[in-house]
């Protein structure tokens, strides 16, 4: 197997490293580095608006609509330059990652030109409006409605677990527009405004004491008619796009967060003398193996994208690829704790190390449990965001192995 990079990849390498070692702190890439919490600060203030002047948000994105137009193979380069320096992305997930491919493959130029400069200066922020209270895993029987009023669509019915909704300029929603056809038909996907009268946001309080995500009720919600992406009843496919950018971002750099926790498993296991259990042993070396499948399983799917493959086993690689690494990752959490025993639920616990996949971030709330037990809770979530594992071993069995379908469950009249 050639894992190496074209020439050109490698050069557009050097010009990202040199960039990130001229704006990043002095000292940064010192062993040890740390900044106080007014230096952290200010880094974070100005490191986005660095970040947009240099072009390195969304900079594959096209010229015409603020990207730097870049090529997949400098896409990849440059996320992985990132993730090597440790530098941060701006985290804008729903934004960057979701809705803003999801406009620039399914759009109208109009849409384009409106949204897309929004998401990249950071003046729009979005929420997902997918999931309802009898409608997760069976996303199609969505039960959210819009009726077209002259130049508005009119909303109404409930979300569920939107993940910043409180928080959210916008909404891209899943909303039933015509009840009269086959279910999967009828559905369209909205961009909808979320600074309205029609919109309540009630926050979902969890065991850990914070309120990320929300419920969300539309009654008599407007959005403007031209908000549709992809066209009137053709939700279902635009949806799947969005899903599809949700499990195959970072495929070739996804897996070092997975690494740095495992370093941090294995130091933690040495110094504590849980090194010494078999047990322990084994289940750290699944995991190093687990991820080293992962490393290449992105390497596979960064050579279907770049040699612009859509065969089936381009979609099941996708599917599985996001199966296996959420239910490892599940796994490896559960590992951590049994690493740490009860010193992981001190409010202190993992802080010192910064745990890679900690929820806590600037500008959110201080979480009342360790950054290690946070990153535990968050790992329980991953098996479902994306479509859940059982959903995916389906897809796998019906369109791969040929099993029969899922019987459905008969409704009560």
């Amino acid at each position: 197997m050639d894992l190496s990079y074209p020439p050109e990849a490698e050069e557009f390498r050097t010009e990202i490293r040199s960039w990130l070692e001229q704006n990043l702190p002095e000292g940064w890439f010192d062993e040890g580095f740390e900044m106080d919490p007014e230096e952290k600060k200010r880094f974070n203030e100005q490191w986005t608006q660095k970040l947009h002047e240099g072009g390195w948000i969304c900079a594959t994105w096209p010229e015409e609509y603020g990207g730097k137009g870049l090529s997949t193979m400098e896409g990849v380069v440059l996320a992985e330059e990132f993730a090597r320096a440790k530098a941060p992305m701006r985290a804008d997930f729903f934004g960057d990652t979701l809705v803003g491919p999801t406009i620039l493959m399914n759009g109208t130029e109009e849409q384009k030109k409106y949204f897309l400069p929004k998401i990249l200066d950071g003046s729009m922020r979005w929420c997902q409006g997918f999931s309802e209270p009898e409608s997760g895993s069976d996303l199609a029987s969505l039960k959210t409605t819009a009726v077209l009023d002259g130049d508005e669509w009119v909303i109404n019915g409930q979300k569920v677990w939107t993940t910043q909704a409180q928080f959210a300029d916008y909404c891209f929603v899943l909303a039933r527009t015509d009840p009269d056809v086959k279910k999967q038909a009828g559905i369209s996907y909205l961009l909808v405004p979320m600074d309205q009268p029609g919109i309540e946001v009630r926050g979902i309080v969890q065991p850990d004491g914070t309120a990320e995500f929300n419920e969300v009720f539309f009654t008599d919600a407007r959005c403007p008619a031209e908000n549709v992406v992809g066209g009137v009843n053709n939700g279902w496919k635009v949806a799947n796009d969005t899903l599809g950018f949700e499990r195959g971002m970072s495929a070739t750099t996804g897996y070092r967060r997975f690494e740095e926790e495992y370093r941090l498993m294995v130091d933690k296991a040495t110094e504590n003398g849980a090194i010494t259990d078999p047990l322990i042993r084994q289940r750290l070396m699944r995991y190093y193996t687990k991820i080293q499948i992962l490393r290449i399983n992105g390497l596979r799917s960064l050579t279907a994208t770049v040699q612009k493959r859509k065969d089936l086993a381009v979609t099941v690689l996708g599917v599985t690829n996001k199966m296996f690494w959420s239910e490892m990752h599940r796994d490896a959490m559960e590992l951590a704790l049994d690493i740490w025993g009860t010193e992981s639920f001190l409010s202190g616990a993992g802080e010192d190390v910064s745990w890679p996949a900690t929820l806590r971030a600037e500008g959110r709330p201080e979480y009342p449990v360790s950054q290690m037990v946070s990153a535990f809770f968050f790992s329980r979530s991953e098996t479902i965001w994306g479509g859940t594992a059982e959903i995916q071993r389906n897809i796998v069995g019906e369109r791969v192995l040929g099993l029969p379908r899922e019987p459905k469950v008969e409704q009560k009249k």
